[in-house]
């Protein structure tokens, strides 16, 4: 978002333009009251050390130079040993075989709808085909996911990036049935939603709303651009972009502006509410379209159903064709 989105309070604080009026100082988007917690951010290296770890793993267990049937040329880096990454032309992300991933717990829509394997809807978030792919997800996660755990704490950031990813996951599945899939841009994606419905639901402590709106958006229509070029699964990242929009409005609250500084007011003068009559309201509808959404979605899911069926221009969302690609797969 826009570097010069401040909290109101620093316009009222009197002490010049770094501070905001109760003894806290700049941090990035908007001034930080003394009340605010602070939290060390930890669980975003843990997932980025995860990611990585997993890739590795998945690189073990390819092992191309004792599986590689040298049909699409010979192992790239061969000095790696077992590390060693599939032939370019088969993975052009320095990465494992899809057979590797599939075994690894890559989503695929077959075996969770009728092999009784829901727990890929998790799995596949973890893997990535190749280092490319995951220097990608992870430099992302670094930017959006540090500033917020680091305003929000670990257990609200942790929630909202898990089940971002498993919505975008079962939007994936509903919609592409031919292909594996794998990588983090679902829970990405909704780390991106949920700094949207921050700054819409706590709008009252920012000043720049405009910019910081229309920076945010896009961004956020940027990179959903991006998903309609083959090999991407969009609907993995619009899928998680909705989860997470909806529970940045469940999470990601905070007090209504001035209400801090009330309370060391005279009782009358006080404002009596922590948060807004349209926080609440937000908070209601984003709770009761989350259990709606989660619950159709799986049980279509399970049920088998295949979405393309019911929307025939959706496949569009994913891959737009052209003189230069196809969107076969």
């Amino acid at each position: 978002m826009a570097s010069g989105d401040l909290e109101r309070g620093a316009k009222r604080g009197g002490r010049g333009s770094n501070y905001n009026g109760n003894g806290g100082y700049p941090t990035g988007n908007y001034y930080v009251e003394t009340h605010e917690k602070q939290w060390t951010s930890w669980l975003v290296p843990m997932i980025v050390v995860a990611n990585v770890a997993v890739l590795i793993v998945a690189m073990y267990v390819n092992n191309c130079p004792k599986n590689n049937l040298g049909f699409d040329g010979n192992c790239v880096a061969k000095f790696l040993g077992r590390l060693s990454f599939q032939p370019l032309k088969e993975n052009p992300l320095f990465g494992p075989s899809s057979s590797t991933l599939e075994k690894m717990g890559a989503l695929e829509w077959n075996k969770v709808a009728h092999g009784n394997q829901g727990w890929r809807l998790i799995t596949c978030i973890w893997l990535h085909a190749g280092v490319i792919h995951l220097l990608a997800n992870m430099l992302s996660l670094v930017f959006i996911g540090i500033r917020l755990e680091q305003q929000f704490g670990f257990v609200r950031v942790g929630i909202i990036y898990l089940l971002s990813g498993l919505g975008g996951s079962v939007l994936s599945a509903l919609f592409i049935q031919k292909n594996i899939s794998v990588g983090a841009s679902g829970a990405l994606f909704g780390l991106l939603g949920a700094m949207l419905s921050e700054l819409l639901t706590n709008w009252t402590i920012y000043t720049n709303k405009a910019a910081a709106l229309i920076t945010l958006i896009i961004i956020i229509a940027i990179n959903l651009a991006v998903g309609i070029l083959p090999h991407v699964d969009n609907f993995a990242h619009i899928g998680g972009f909705l989860s997470g929009f909806l529970l940045g409005f469940v999470f990601l609250l905070r007090p209504q502006f001035g209400w801090a500084e009330s309370r060391n007011l005279p009782a009358n003068a006080r404002i009596k509410s922590k948060y807004t009559v349209y926080q609440y309201v937000l908070w209601v509808v984003a709770v009761v379209l989350l259990i709606v959404g989660f619950t159709v979605g799986l049980v279509l899911l399970f049920r088998g159903v295949n979405g393309n069926d019911h929307c025939s221009w959706c496949h569009y969302l994913s891959c737009v064709p052209t003189s230069r690609w196809k969107c076969g797969n």
